[in-house]
């Protein structure tokens, strides 16, 4: 099986509010909700050459915070080690917005 692109990932707010609603209730008061990615950083990892999507590693800093980490990967599921890999997210807090389902 190999990768598209086209992939349908998505899901219903009730469904993403219950999975933030799980790691909130373990992570404890002042943990790490979520981070930001701009789009900018998106679409270059996208826009690699033979790139059909991103994937997410689940990494944590030497302080013991949760950090995504992002790759490009091709549709033979291989990551594009040698692309743009990302992790300096903007986390939420402080940066949350607005409160709403995801993040409360």
């Amino acid at each position: 099986m190999s990768f598209t692109g086209n992939e349908d990932h998505s899901i219903t707010l009730e469904e993403a509010a219950k999975l933030t609603r799980n790691y909130r209730s373990k992570a404890g008061e002042g943990a790490k909700k979520g981070g930001f990615f701009g789009k900018d950083t998106l679409q270059k990892i996208l826009d690699q050459e033979s790139c059909v999507g991103i994937r997410i590693y689940f990494g944590e800093a030497d302080n013991g915070t949760p950090e995504p980490v992002l790759v490009g990967v091709d549709d033979m599921e291989n990551d594009l080690i040698e692309g743009l890999l990302a992790e300096r997210d903007r986390a939420c807090p402080p940066f949350c917005g607005e409160e709403n389902e995801l993040n409360s």
